[in-house]
């Protein structure tokens, strides 16, 4: 059953929003030390009014837990959503850290998305997928995007089967990512 995420699902997708962002927690985080990067993440996913608030955030829920989590939000909300992690950097001695904006403008954007490895390969990813979609054409949004990281093959197929093309590359905490975008029918 996907469901809005509530601050309470943070022991179980705390750890999928690490894996799925990888070396971009140490950047948002400030901080290479694992433990520390979750502890953080932990704090901001329990949070409002940040970029990795519960807020953005549905999951699938399966035997009373959180198996898989989808993460979105507005391009166009971008600084409003990072600038308690800025702060947070700055106020604790990185003040010329500087976040890469992965979502233009007038995207809804897929922040982030993992599932649970024992329930991978059950459509989870494809089903959370459609509820962020069509939270997009909900919201009377005409474009979704994403990014994958350039080596990441399963993912990108994945977005390809759903009808996502490459239209840029950037790079996130230095990696480089494909910049995907799809049109969607906005509900009247």
């Amino acid at each position: 059953m996907i469901r809005q995420a509530q601050p309470g699902d943070a022991a179980s997708v705390i750890p999928l929003i690490y894996s799925a962002i990888g070396d971009i927690a140490f950047t948002l985080t400030g901080t290479t030390d694992p433990e520390q990067a979750q502890q953080i993440l932990r704090e901001f996913y329990e949070g409002r009014d940040n970029r990795l608030s519960y807020e953005n955030t549905l999951v699938e829920e399966r035997d009373g837990r959180p198996v898989g989590f989808i993460l979105f939000y507005h391009g166009s909300r971008t600084a409003e959503l990072d600038r308690p992690l800025v702060e947070r950097l700055a106020a604790n001695g990185q003040p010329d850290i500087t976040l890469t904006k992965e979502a233009r403008d007038d995207e809804f954007y897929l922040d982030s998305l993992a599932v649970d490895p024992a329930f991978q390969g059950q459509g989870i990813a494809k089903a959370l997928m459609e509820a962020f979609e069509a939270e997009a054409a909900r919201r009377g949004y005409d474009k979704v995007s994403l990014i994958v990281e350039e080596s990441n093959d399963k993912a990108r197929r994945l977005y390809e089967a759903k009808g996502y093309e490459a239209d840029g590359q950037l790079q996130v905490s230095g990696h480089l990512y494909d910049h995907m975008v799809k049109r969607v029918v906005p509900v009247k």
